[in-house]
């Protein structure tokens, strides 16, 4: 989990078709630290960003407490959506769950979504991930 901690592996393998809409997926706790923010911010360039969280993947995180996978999935879509700029210094939970399952095009999608709240409650982040579970599948259509 780099700067943010060490985060135990899910001891459950990864099963699409035994999920459900609605299940829980992991959750956890981290420290913003300043030299997080300060990172953030030179790798973008820019002194104001206030947004570091995007760049710890809170959804691939809450995915891997609970699952064991190897996370060979393709990302069919990604959301997210920020409310109020985390401050160094201070804690973030993040919760995990899943909103969605279905198939399209014979191939099953998987949708989860990860909150981000501070130490106050605060809601700081949401990311909604769609991702397709069979990524073998793709190079089929071109004959691979």
């Amino acid at each position: 989990m780099g700067q943010t901690g060490r985060l135990s592996r899910g001891t459950k393998k990864f099963d699409y078709d035994e999920l459900q809409v609605g299940e829980e997926l992991g959750s956890f706790e981290y420290a913003l630290t300043e030299q997080q923010l300060q990172e953030y911010r030179d790798s973008l360039e820019s002194p104001t960003a206030q947004f570091p969280t995007i760049a710890i993947k809170h959804d691939s995180m809450a995915m891997h407490v609970k699952y064991r996978y190897d996370g060979n999935f393709i990302n069919a879509r990604f959301v997210t959506e920020f409310f109020n700029p985390p401050v160094s210094g201070t804690r973030l939970r993040v919760t995990g769950k899943v909103v969605d399952k279905f198939i399209k095009r014979d191939k099953p999608y998987l949708v989860t979504q990860a909150t981000a709240v501070d130490e106050d409650g605060m809601l700081v982040e949401r990311v909604t991930e769609y991702l397709m579970c069979k990524p073998e599948e793709v190079g089929r259509k071109w004959g691979q």
